[in-house]
């Protein structure tokens, strides 16, 4: 930890001339309470039927299109994106799910189901298929059961998960979405589900089926096929990198659905609220060919010029005052930020955010533009490198060099090396004026001295003299 206040300060010291005044903070997150298209010179969205729309990049967490996404509004059977997630989470995939008379009976008639009877059974992972591929509402039920004992324990866990994920605007009531004033959802809050649910392989391929077998076991006799209605997944409206999704519809939810897809190194996350059919699936392409062509990912350490150059600049003598015989800070070369075409990385505004959070992290640049955020890069403390005190100067160990191959350009860092020569001269400076001071004063006390001891000798003499006569 004193290593790491050392090099905050060295930190410091390295961006003064920037006029930064960094905080100990996390990383600035996205303002969601914009709205892109009124964001100066951000690419201008498509227009939308949806009542709500987001257009998220799922790792950086960087918001490219935003309509209304706060609006309370109902997912229907985007819920069960929650619901499929909780039982992936507290269940093995080979568990043998019961259907009680309750999780089938209680559902209003028509509403979307495949078919199964009170005591049968199924595998939790054919029961993941039935509710994200067949979208069925006894299924969602039967889970909910088998995970917390009863639907009400169930959707309880469902609230806890929405409070654990931060998300403001949603509560729910069931576990599939049928109609309900208290069980509402926002476009932002139903993408921050998604993202949890891509997040997990198993999850994201059966959310990216468009057809499956249901075949005939012991626990539930009849052979089936079951079709996606999300037309981008089943092929219907074929679209580049698709990697799942989910629809829902009630007549007061009108049209939902979510949507991943993945191109060009970025993942999108599209959400649509309240559409008219068929227009979830037009509205979603829309945004996906908006996210695609208009934002670039951008690797920040490759880029970043402000706060840091070349390492052969930063601390390249062999031993330092650290006591390290190597660069003692860097950018995370894995670190990306989602920027719009249109500018440039040095139209962005930044802000330096020092961190408690790790021992190797030290500060986070975040970059922002008009305010919208677009990531951060991470500042760290190299790792891996010998440590050679200030006393060992005698047999110093030089360190082989590291080849640096033009496939990979040589890591950026931090460029405090001026600062730091600068004061330090400023210090020494300091140091030999007040040696010289303190010569010239003692210089002039052994001079007083002297001639003191001058003037006393003529009178020891005379008394001298007297005493030989």
């Amino acid at each position: 930890m004193m290593k790491k206040r050392v090099l905050a300060v060295l930190l410091a010291i390295g961006i003064f001339s920037y006029n930064s005044i960094p905080a100990f903070a996390a990383p600035v997150g996205p303002d969601t309470s914009l709205e892109t298209n009124d964001i100066p010179n951000w690419p201008s969205g498509p227009d939308l039927g949806a009542e709500a729309a987001f257009l998220m990049e799922a790792n950086t967490g960087v918001i490219l299109y935003a309509k209304n996404i706060h609006e309370h509004l109902y997912p229907a059977s985007t819920t069960k994106m929650m619901t499929a997630l909780l039982a992936a989470e507290n269940c093995s995939m080979d568990e043998m799910v019961d259907f009680s008379y309750d999780a089938v009976f209680s559902l209003e008639s028509g509403s979307s189901n495949i078919g199964i009877d009170p005591g049968q059974a199924m595998s939790m992972e054919e029961c993941l298929y039935g509710i994200m591929v067949a979208s069925a509402n006894e299924v969602a039920n039967a889970v909910g059961e088998h995970v917390a004992g009863d639907i009400d324990s169930f959707v309880q866990m469902m609230n806890d998960k929405a409070d654990e994920l931060g998300l403001k605007d949603t509560h729910f009531t069931n576990t599939n979405g049928l109609f309900n004033e208290d069980h509402y959802t926002s476009a932002y809050d139903l993408a921050i589900i998604a993202k949890e649910f891509f997040n997990n392989e198993y999850l994201a391929k059966i959310g990216n089926t468009g057809y499956h077998h249901f075949e005939a076991t012991s626990t539930q006799p009849d052979d089936f096929y079951v079709r996606n209605k999300h037309q981008l997944i089943s092929g219907d409206m074929p679209y580049a990198g698709i990697k799942g999704g989910k629809t829902g519809y009630t007549s007061e939810a009108g049209e939902t659905l979510v949507t991943c897809a993945e191109q060009n190194g970025m993942t999108l996350i599209c959400v649509v609220l309240k559409d008219e059919s068929p227009e979830q699936f037009n509205d979603t392409v829309k945004l996906f060919d908006y996210g695609f062509g208009n934002f670039n990912i951008v690797n920040v350490a490759d880029n970043e010029e402000k706060y840091s150059i070349e390492n052969n600049n930063f601390f390249p003598s062999t031993i330092d005052i650290l006591g390290s015989s190597k660069q003692i800070l860097e950018l995370d070369d894995k670190d990306n930020i989602i920027m719009p075409k249109n500018i440039n990385f040095r139209d962005m505004e930044t802000e330096l955010i020092y961190t408690n959070d790790s021992e190797e992290d030290i500060a986070y640049i975040n970059y922002s533009y008009h305010g919208a955020y677009l990531g951060y890069g991470r500042i760290r403390s190299v790792e891996n490198r010998k440590e050679l005190s200030a006393f060992d100067v005698e047999n110093p160990v030089e360190e082989p060099k590291e080849e640096i191959t033009e496939e990979k350009p040589a890591p950026r860092f931090i460029n405090v090396v001026s600062i730091t020569t600068y004061a330090v001269a400023g210090c020494l400076a300091l140091i030999i004026i007040s040696y010289i001071h303190s010569f010239f004063v003692n210089y002039n006390l052994l001079d007083n001295l002297r001639k003191k001891r001058t003037s006393r000798y003529p009178k020891r003499r005379r008394e001298k003299n007297k005493l030989k006569f």
